[in-house]
């Protein structure tokens, strides 16, 4: 398999993918827009075919296209007075539908198809599209890293980050285009409708595994690369499409986890009940919460407990 040059780009372009959706999926998590990656792919399609039709750079006039719209998301999301929901619902339904249209002319002219785009092929990653996806690879992960307490402040609770000085239509605004980089980043690898998958179901594995935000967030790039490397290389094997395969891989790592999770939960509730800690904290638990970094302390008998009961400090 590793002789075949397209598969050592496929492999590394899935690696870089991996990575990056997860990291900028989770903060999508935070802010329950779990499906704005699924709306930026449909306008990406049409951004795809807009390139191969006046024969530019697809991933270039698709970045274009995903970072307008969601600019423009965002914007009415603030803005207007049409709710998130209403917004990408047009963007779902204009994007797919000119995307359509668009490529019935382009691919008669350059025998390109849109199952490419809309599913992932191994054989659509080139050596020169592996500079584009390192690049963007950089730039998600980069920035998701550096501006994480940001991020996290910005997308746990706008009104106050917002008394807290934070930048936060900016802060919305610079996710909205991580998020248009990491759409039309996958689009070769896992397909334009099923890159929100690989970004969200990570970042599920990953709250299960870990015990704060940032262990979730490693958590879940990890196993997006896993996925992304076990996706690609299984659909080589048993030639089947790359981005089904790599959610199917997903999706059976997520309910192993949550296997695993229930059956720690569960020991670990027996063995509070042994110690006189009746229950774990969750929300809803009937303690305070307050944020502590990057996760959150619940206050019980004057102390300040983890969701896992442990003593953070009085």
């Amino acid at each position: 398999m590793l002789r075949q040059p397209f598969m050592v780009h496929a492999l590394v372009a899935a690696l870089l993918v991996g990575a990056a959706a997860p990291a900028v999926g989770v903060f999508l998590v935070q802010r329950r827009l779990s499906l704005i990656g699924d709306g930026l792919g449909h306008v990406a399609l049409a951004g795809v075919a807009i390139g191969v039709l006046t024969r530019q750079q697809p991933t270039i006039t698709a970045l274009v296209a995903a970072a307008a719209a969601a600019v423009v998301v965002e914007f009415i999301r603030v803005r207007g007075h049409t709710n998130a929901d209403v917004a990408l619902a047009v963007m779902f339904y204009g994007g797919i539908a000119l995307g359509v249209v668009l490529f019935a002319k382009a691919s008669s002219a350059d025998g390109m198809s849109i199952e490419q785009y809309l599913f992932g092929s191994i054989l659509t990653t080139g050596a020169d599209q592996l500079w584009q996806f390192a690049l963007l690879a950089v730039v998600a992960v980069g920035a998701t890293t550096i501006f994480r307490k940001r991020l996290f402040a910005v997308a746990n609770d706008e009104e106050w980050a917002r008394a807290a000085g934070l930048p936060v239509v900016a802060t919305n605004l610079a996710l909205s285009a991580l998020t248009a980089v990491t759409v039309v980043m996958s689009m070769r690898i896992i397909g334009l409708l099923l890159i929100s998958a690989l970004m969200i179901l990570p970042n599920a594995t990953g709250q299960l595994l870990g015990r704060s935000f940032r262990t979730t967030t490693l958590w879940a790039v990890i196993v997006g690369c896993v996925c992304g490397f076990i996706g690609v290389a299984s659909s080589w094997q048993f030639d089947t499409p790359p981005g089904g395969t790599t959610v199917l891989a997903a999706v059976v790592v997520f309910l192993v986890a949550s296997m695993v999770h229930t059956a720690s939960t569960v020991a670990r509730v027996r063995a509070a009940r042994r110690s006189g800690h009746p229950h774990e904290h969750h929300d809803g638990c009937g303690h305070d919460a307050v944020l502590h970094d990057d996760h959150v302390d619940y206050v019980h008998d004057g102390h300040r407990h983890t969701a896992a009961g442990v003593e953070e400090h009085r």
